[in-house]
């Protein structure tokens, strides 16, 4: 099942709250239909906020040219994500068969956080961010790539 995230307009029509959302409904064929539970969301500007700085540092990273079994290896945003939110420190441990601790970033969904954790995971990720891959970029602070983040979520 794939979770949607919408925002009600003034007209009363419900439109997409974020990328993957939008992605999701273009996929589907003219009238096609949809069922679900819903329940009201944490603030989706937020969310949408959190997901620009996700994708401005993906923009920004200048990912190692990797060849895996002779095939290029190409750079996910899905995985991206998921590492920063685990350098930031918002992660579960988990074992495999080979009795390796392997990390879950912690899901980011509506779901699964209010605004205050989701607030929290922000400003860790954007630590990282700041100092792993965008300290370099022509960013002076990470107050400065914040300021970015809102003009291009249209948070301000």
């Amino acid at each position: 099942m794939t979770e949607l995230a919408l925002t009600k307009t003034s007209s009363g029509a419900l439109i997409p709250a974020d990328q993957e959302t939008a992605e999701f409904i273009a996929k589907l064929k003219l009238g096609a239909g949809l069922r679900g539970d819903f329940k009201r969301m944490r603030n989706p500007r937020f969310h949408c906020k959190g997901m620009a700085l996700f994708r401005l540092a993906f923009d920004a990273w200048d990912a190692p040219q990797l060849e895996y079994k002779g095939q290029q290896v190409a750079k996910s945003f899905e995985r991206f994500r998921h590492d920063l939110t685990i350098l930031a420190g918002h992660y579960t441990s988990t074992v495999n068969l080979r009795g390796e601790v392997r990390l879950e970033a912690k899901s980011l969904s509506f779901g699964s956080m209010d605004d205050t954790e989701f607030e929290a995971v922000y400003k860790d990720v954007l630590t990282v961010i700041w100092e792993r891959i965008l300290v370099g970029n022509g960013y002076v602070s990470p107050e400065a790539v914040d300021k970015v983040v809102e003009k291009l979520s249209g948070f301000d």
